[in-house]
């Protein structure tokens, strides 16, 4: 396999023209019933470039929202409006995936139905804040789900699953990073539980294998993608021994037949790139504040077939494009990550402009 960034690569039934993947990343530009904005489909049309598109964070039951301004992917609405985002990407040839992101304890009741407490694998309460329409508010102590109803919080990933492929999306991922649900069953710090989802490393791992599994039925391995983030603490997220545990749930996994396994790496000596891909069968995509040169690095050694780039990809929407004639990038303006609008979203020049 060639290790140059700009040839095409397969990830399952996914077709990549280069090996440029574009990080999930969310912006707030959704409506208050979680339907993309109306210039969503220009956001990501903008960057279709990219050999992969991750889309933002999309929860797949009102319960699993967990900031404002985010998309869901559970009613009609919602498929209706990332049915124009997939429409737009794919007539300038892109391909893009649906990530499923349910925030579990990292939610507050104001955004809940019924103001509902926000759920984990166990009622422990976070460090942090949620940003509310009153401002920022502590995290709340989240009610355990009983052993009863996690099949049915594991069925919403499904469904979802399910609703992507009929809104155009080419395949899924599943988001099991960044301190959310399924990281939330994998933590020591946060899944205290003494049923068949917590204590040892397997034990921990099955949520996320469930909730996998739950998806390949919906649309089939070759189409359903799994971000991890070994080590991070982000959301007050800690695992005493993540390499344990990462271990034993990507051999669990890597032989699903899954389209890929998305790791990203922020902070910390441990390689887990040299731990975890040879562990998967199949397409190996690495992240993490890579630069095109350091991502040149880990495909010639072998530790990824695929790179996914985050920021650059705001301020850059040809990022492939200026990668490739070796032009300089512009930055982004942080103080228009969340504020929705057009400026600081569909606003940034590609390089021929």
């Amino acid at each position: 396999m060639s290790n140059n960034l700009f040839t095409p690569v397969k990830a399952g039934s996914l077709s990549l023209r280069n090996r440029i993947v574009m990080a999930p990343m969310t912006r707030s530009r959704a409506d208050a019933g979680g339907v993309p904005g109306a210039v969503v489909p220009t956001f990501y049309a903008q960057r279709s470039g990219a050999g992969l598109i991750i889309s933002e964070g999309i929860y797949p039951a009102a319960l699993g929202k967990g900031y404002l301004g985010t998309p869901g992917l559970h009613t009609p609405e919602q498929v209706a409006g990332w049915k124009k985002v997939t429409v737009a990407v794919h007539a300038k040839g892109g391909t893009i995936v649906a990530q499923i992101m349910y925030a579990g304890r990292i939610s507050h009741p104001s955004m809940l139905p019924g103001g509902a407490t926000p759920v984990a694998p166990s009622a422990v309460r976070p460090e942090g804040q949620s940003y509310t329409t009153e401002g920022l508010k502590d995290h709340v102590t989240p009610r355990a789900l009983e052993t009863s109803e996690i099949a049915g919080v594991v069925a919403e990933y499904g469904n979802a699953a399910r609703l992507a492929l009929e809104a155009g999306f080419d395949g899924v991922e599943l988001h099991s990073a960044s301190g959310y649900l399924p990281m939330q069953f994998l933590s020591s710090n946060a899944n205290l539980r003494i049923d068949g989802y917590g204590g040892s490393a397997v034990n921990r791992s099955r949520f996320v294998v469930e909730v996998l599994d739950a998806m390949i039925a919906a649309v089939g391995a070759d189409r359903v993608g799994i971000k991890l983030s070994p080590g991070m603490q982000f959301n007050d997220i800690s695992d005493a021994n993540p390499a344990d545990t990462y271990r034993t749930l990507v051999s669990i996994i890597g032989s699903k037949g899954l389209a890929y396994v998305h790791v990203a790496l922020f902070g910390g000596a441990y390689d887990f790139h040299s731990l975890l891909r040879p562990l998967v069968k199949g397409a190996y995509f690495a992240g993490g504040g890579l630069t095109q040169q350091s991502a040149e690095a880990l495909i010639a050694a072998g530790k990824a077939d695929a790179a996914v780039f985050g920021a650059s990809f705001i301020a850059n929407p040809d990022l492939p494009a200026r990668f490739e004639a070796g032009a300089p990038l512009a930055k982004a303006d942080r103080d228009t990550y969340y504020v929705g609008g057009e400026k600081g979203y569909i606003d940034y020049p590609a390089l021929a402009a």
